[in-house]
């Protein structure tokens, strides 16, 4: 199949006749290493500020967490002073990685990471960051990470990445401006979703455990130890003798601290021994309990042995007031008591003895309704951000390639 009129074959893929492929340093006036020397002596409660790897996150500075330099001591390094515009890109942690310097932190230093400042008058720097950030450059820096354990990138590979850029500052302005609308928006959503979490974890620490009663409920909650209303179900199977099972949950396939799957697989034949669960069940991870990982099962299967399969006696406890349970911080605290060091395992004998104080049903069932309708407003938050995120992927590929062209 022929090119599209219009379009030409380039190193870096199919685009526009118009624009060109440029190497980052053509682009830049200067690609440099940040503050590389030991400089933790120099740490001050206040000065001048300075970020490290770990504080670039793709598109943006976070600074909730950065540390500060003696003044004296860095005049020493006023050549890696940043300016407004500039980039910090991640050599550690997630190599790559790419934000923008802001304004507000123009002066400030960087330890150990890579700091490219563009030629305004060739390229924007908002595009150069959503191009950096992109399929494009991050598959660039895979190819090119240096190092054993830990990878990281240099500057001598940075400086050779190839840009595909627009003839104009205006096409590469539109486009990132079309990309920092996309970023706005997952933004928000994240931001509503960590507020979403935080007033249900407040509510749910305050109805759980009976600080704050809903209207026409006013008996005593009773005493109870775990195992008193909960059973971890025994049931198991053997693959190899019982053929394949359609609907099989390990523990990557629960989400961590959301209570949702993110998939499931089939058993082979050679698959190893698995655990039965049924509709309403409670899953939760036993490895490494503090990764939170639970389910409240709305279908039967088979799960890894490394999960435990709780069932409620509903006489006392139901199914999903027992999935909020496990999902509050004394519970984990409770299954992080583990046998192990380097495979943590929660201990059933540990577990077993966990007291709680616990409503009457009809109590439970208000409880739960209440906590089950905030989960399912937070789901609905979560599926819009991943469809904005893959709306955002899907832009990038075709902006950034020149497929769709805004000016």
């Amino acid at each position: 199949m022929g090119l599209k009129p219009g379009y030409k074959q380039t190193e870096v893929g199919v685009i526009p006749d118009d624009w060109e492929v440029k190497p980052l340093h053509a682009l830049s006036d200067k690609i440099m290493v940040g503050i590389a020397s030991a400089a933790t002596h120099a740490y001050r409660d206040r000065g001048i500020v300075m970020f490290r790897n770990q504080n670039i996150k793709p598109g943006c500075l976070d600074d909730s967490d950065i540390l500060y330099l003696d003044e004296d001591y860095e005049v020493a390094f006023r050549n890696k002073r940043l300016k407004s515009g500039d980039l910090l890109t991640a050599r550690t942690g997630y190599p790559g990685t790419t934000s923008i310097v802001p304004a507000m932190y123009e002066g400030a230093q960087s330890f150990t990471t890579l700091i490219t400042r563009p030629r305004r008058n060739l390229v924007d720097s908002t595009y150069l960051c959503c191009l950096i950030n992109s399929q494009v450059g991050q598959t660039y820096f895979e190819r090119n990470q240096i190092g054993g354990g830990q990878k990281n990138v240099n500057a001598g590979s940075l400086k050779y990445l190839l840009v595909p850029l627009p003839p104009t500052k205006a096409e590469q302005e539109a486009i990132a401006e079309a990309l920092s609308d996309a970023d706005a928006l997952i933004e928000c959503l994240e931001k509503l979703i960590a507020k979403k979490r935080s007033l249900e974890q407040g509510a749910a620490q305050e109805l759980l455990t009976g600080k704050n009663r809903l209207p026409g409920f006013n008996g005593c909650w009773g005493v109870k130890r775990f195992d008193e209303i909960v059973q971890p179900r025994k049931e198991r199977i053997d693959p190899r003798r019982t053929g394949v099972h359609e609907f099989c949950i390990e523990l990557e396939h629960i989400e961590q601290g959301t209570g949702c799957l993110v998939g499931h697989t089939v058993t082979a034949e050679g698959s190893s021994l698995k655990s039965v669960f049924q509709e309403d069940d409670v899953l939760f991870g036993k490895l490494r309990a503090y990764l939170r990982k639970y389910w409240l099962a709305n279908r039967e299967g088979v799960c890894s042995t490394e999960i435990w399969v709780l069932v409620a006696k509903r006489s006392v406890l139901l199914p999903r007031f027992l999935f909020q349970l496990v999902k509050m911080d004394r519970f984990v605290e409770a299954a992080s008591s583990a046998y192990g060091t380097h495979m943590p395992r929660s201990d059933w004998n540990v577990v077993k003895n966990y007291e709680l104080k616990l409503p009457p049903v009809e109590e439970q069932a208000a409880i739960a309704a209440i906590l089950s309708d905030t989960d399912a407003e937070i789901s609905a938050l979560e599926a819009k951000l991943i469809k904005a995120r893959q709306l955002k992927q899907a832009m990038m590929q075709v902006l950034l390639t020149g497929k769709v062209r805004l000016v």
